[in-house]
């Protein structure tokens, strides 16, 4: 047990500081309750160190085996043993036989009844298996008997040894039928042949593997203990990182502390202060609005009149053109009375005049603007913002004292990892590993010449069949070759005889060694079934760890056998399977094996690390905020007015009203378009002409009057809107925004002592917050990193990959290819004998008679056979 000694010799550093440890681990109890409670209470994040990685073992073996092609075979085998024993691992029966024999397995102990019951329930789990082996023994027992047999009742001319073959129409098909069997049984036996030689070759191959396995976990187990005592180097000198980083925070003190107390007071400040500074832009919006429906208003005003004007000009002038003698005509008068009935069209639909001004609520909005708002806001954001350089002040003595602390820390940590006599204690386990590993090398030239025996045996027992093949086969093809449908069986020829005799003798080698092979593969079914079954299935799943750490298994009065072997300590909570699966994560040595029961590194960082002097110097940190003024009386003032400057006193449906009604009663380019079509339906003429002159003259107005009133209609109707909604909100937000305010520089005044205290709390946890990170990575290191424990478990895989996957699984494939062959060698003496019957010169034949005159193959009999015969038929 390499890797128990290896356990041992580590465990040798630390045995003579348990009882210390121990006391330490007491005394450090409420400490790391307090520290614990309190990381529950603080959820302020903690800014993640980089201890970086310790230095990382790299270990050669790789557990893990891909049988290839044959894996095929192998998993067939698994199948046809679950087929044969599909029954649960017996972990329950396997404890009882073990509790109830410890002492010792006596004959008169089977008598009693509970170890009957087992005995049954053994037979039960093993039922398969025993009716396999029956089977086995009874092939071996009857197969000789049945040759003997078969021998002398064909001596005796009896069981077809009578040289003398009955002639049957069917003779040609039984022939093929009878060829074609033993040919697929011959095929069938080959490939049972082919499938024992794989495994038996699969053994000598995976001899190398083996010695890369001993090897690579030898090396490993080296690289394990060589790289521990840096590793724990490394963990004790990452205890600077945490350090430096805690000094730096203290001296970044004012923006650390200050900006958590900051960040958690800017969530009532900062909004309230937001929507002031946005009510000041909405101000200077409000003015904007406000000066364009005044000069919108203006120039709708001025130009709806000159509108009017430029319209009534029109019409007065088209009116006298349509008053022309040339109107009267009789096909001319219809038009000029249509166009005559459309002059009252031209003309202005919106009438600006009516419209109140907004000239009072622009001077009131102006006398508001006169106080800088913005300005004033932008002091209390300042005033605001000073607080980590408020904090900064009021903390500068805490500093020095707190290095003072670290440093001590520090030198303590170091003096701990001096203490124990690690790497002597490696040193010679390294010495035993390699002494180790050269004995084990000393034997590899007698396991080749063993294996090499192994392998000449496997395949003298293989020839044996072969034999039997190379029978079978020569006797097809000496028998199919010399085989001639016209000769009768007395007259075959001697390759067809000799074929026959081929075959026979192919029966009578089936008769001597079949049964000698039965009995190998019942003996290696029986020993390789039950390992695979009770070991090797169980060491795969894990189920034999179950059995192995059952409590009290080994004696009454000790718990767990591991820990009491290790540490005369039964008690211990620790299993081989926990230490194995720990093992197979590539987890540490201290975690696999609990060595925490006998020195515990947590007791003493938390006594040295977990400085309580560290809280109280930083619980006096004490901040003042209540010279903090976040809005003057004049900002105040200046909102209130703007809330009355008489926004809602403005008729903004009057407006609204008025911009929906358009500037004209009709559209003058539809008119000036009517106007022209109309004109075109007249004579040639001066008429004509100055109609069509009143067209242009109507879209000379539009382009140059009615677009520019247009635009500044669009340009008042989006002005009034914005003023209709802000005057709508204003006094509402206005209201909002002083109780916001009110409401911030009250949590200031009044509570700011509560989140200075809550922050510096928050601030001291991230402090500590530091250390626990180095304590838990330390632990965590400790757990995963440091002396990782990954060669043990693949000591166990290694050991399941050798003895199962190399060794038994291929001996099972043996068994199951030659038993397959066993099985069908008695088809193939049965084919073989019936077969021979055809190829073999008889020393008497049946003779044929002719009994019409229309003869017929079809209606031939045998003379001894056939029935009477008469002329009628």
């Amino acid at each position: 047990m390499l890797w128990t000694t290896w356990l041992v010799l580590l465990l040798c550093w630390g045995g003579a500081h348990g009882e210390e440890e121990q006391a330490d681990q007491e005394s450090a109890t409420p400490g790391l309750l307090l520290l614990d409670s309190h990381r529950q209470r603080s959820s302020s994040p903690v800014q993640p160190l980089d201890f970086g990685f310790v230095p990382a073992a790299v270990y050669d073996t790789h557990a893990y085996y891909e049988p290839g092609a044959i894996g095929l075979l192998f998993h067939t085998v698994h199948a046809f043993l679950y087929a044969v024993q599909p029954n649960n691992f017996p972990s329950d029966l396997i404890v009882k036989v073990i509790q109830q024999n410890m002492g010792g397995i006596k004959l008169e102990e089977w008598r009693k009844p509970e170890n009957v019951v087992l005995l049954l329930q053994w037979i039960y789990y093993e039922a398969g298996f025993l009716i396999c082996t029956v089977i086995g023994l009874l092939f071996v027992v009857l197969i000789p008997i049945i040759g003997t047999c078969f021998c002398v009742c064909r001596c005796c001319e009896n069981c077809g040894g009578e040289m003398h073959q009955r002639q049957r129409k069917n003779a040609d098909c039984q022939r093929g039928v009878y060829t074609a069997s033993l040919i697929a049984t011959s095929i069938f036996i080959v490939l049972g042949v082919l499938i024992s030689y794989a495994a038996n070759h699969n053994v000598s191959a995976q001899v190398k593997s083996t010695r890369r396995f001993i090897n690579t976990n030898l090396r490993d187990l080296k690289t394990l203990a060589n790289n521990t005592p840096s590793q724990i180097e490394y963990l004790t000198a990452q205890y600077t990182t945490a350090k430096n980083k805690v000094l730096s925070d203290l001296d970044n003190i004012g923006p650390l502390l200050g900006g958590r107390i900051q960040n958690q007071l800017e969530k009532d400040v900062v909004p309230s202060l937001d929507t002031a500074l946005r009510m000041a832009g909405a101000m200077r919006e409000t003015k904007e609005s406000l000066e364009s429906v005044g000069s919108s208003l203006e120039v709708l005003q001025e130009g709806t009149s000159k509108l009017q004007n430029s319209l009534s000009g029109e019409r007065a002038s088209l009116s006298n053109t349509l008053s022309d003698p040339a109107c009267t005509n009789g096909a001319v008068s219809p038009t000029c009375n249509a166009i005559r009935s459309t002059l009252a069209q031209l003309g202005v639909s919106a009438d600006f005049t009516k419209l109140p001004d907004v000239n009072h609520a622009l001077e009131n909005v102006n006398n508001v603007l006169k106080t800088d708002l913005s300005n004033i806001l932008q002091k209390g954001y300042s005033s605001f913002n000073d607080t980590p350089k408020l904090v900064k002040e009021q903390t500068r003595n805490i500093v020095a004292g707190v290095k003072g602390m670290l440093d001590k820390t520090g030198s303590e940590i170091t003096n701990f990892a001096k203490m124990f006599p690690i790497e002597a204690s490696l040193v010679n386990f390294t010495i035993f590993l390699s002494q180790g590993q050269k004995n084990i090398e000393a034997y590899y030239p007698q396991i080749d010449q063993m294996d090499f025996y192994r392998w000449i045996g496997c395949v003298v027992v293989l020839c044996m069949v072969v034999l039997v093949l190379a029978f079978n086969l020569l006797g097809l093809l000496c028998g199919t070759c010399g085989y001639d449908k016209q000769a009768t069986p007395t007259t075959r020829g001697c390759l067809s005889n000799t074929g026959g005799n081929l075959l026979m003798a192919g029966v009578g080698f089936s008769f001597l060694f079949s049964w000698v092979l039965m009995a190998l593969v019942t003996t290696l079914f029986i020993v390789g079934g039950n390992v695979e079954k009770m070991m090797c299935e169980p060491l795969a799943n894990r189920q034999i760890f179950k059995i192995i750490d059952t409590p009290f298994l080994v004696h009454p009065a000790k718990r767990n056998f591991l820990p009491g072997m290790l540490f005369q300590n039964p008690n211990i909570d620790l299993t081989i399977g926990s230490m194995y699966r720990e093992c197979y994560e590539n987890n540490g040595l201290y975690h696999a094996l609990q060595l925490e029961t006998l020195f515990n590194v947590n007791s003493f960082l938390n006594r040295t690390v977990y400085n309580k002097d560290l809280s109280k110097i930083l619980e006096g940190v004490q901040v003042d905020l209540r010279d903090i003024s976040l809005l003057e009386q004049a900002g105040r003032d200046s909102l209130i007015n703007f809330a009355n400057s008489g926004l809602g006193h403005i008729d903004y449906q009057a407006y609204l009203t008025e911009l929906n009604n358009g500037v004209t009663l009709v559209d003058l380019l539809s008119f000036s378009a009517d106007l022209e079509a109309q004109a075109d339906n007249l004579p040639r003429g001066a008429l004509e002409n100055a109609l069509k002159g009143h067209a242009s003259s109507i879209r000379q107005i539009h382009r140059e009057q009615v677009l520019p009133l247009e635009q500044a209609m669009s340009t008042m109707s989006q002005s009034i809107k914005q003023l209709q909604k802000t005057s709508t909100e204003l006094p509402v937000k206005v209201n909002n925004i002083l109780s916001a305010i009110d409401a911030a520089e009250y949590l200031i005044t009044h509570n700011a002592s509560h989140v200075v205290k809550q922050e510096t709390k928050a601030y001291t946890e991230s402090l500590i917050g530091y250390f626990k990170q180095y304590t838990n990575w330390v632990k965590n290191s400790l757990t995963a990193e440091v002396a990782q424990c990954k060669p043990i478990s693949n000591i166990v895989d290694s050991l399941e990959i050798v003895t199962c996957s190399f060794i038994i699984d291929s001996v099972n494939t043996f068994w199951f290819g030659l038993g397959g062959c066993c099985i069908l060698l008695i088809p193939s003496i049965i084919f073989s004998v019936k077969l021979a019957k055809y190829y073999r010169r008889m020393d008497t034949e049946d003779v044929f008679e002719d009994c019409s005159p229309y003869f017929d193959t079809l209606s031939r009999f045998p003379r001894a056979s056939a029935p009477p015969c008469y002329p009628d038929w």
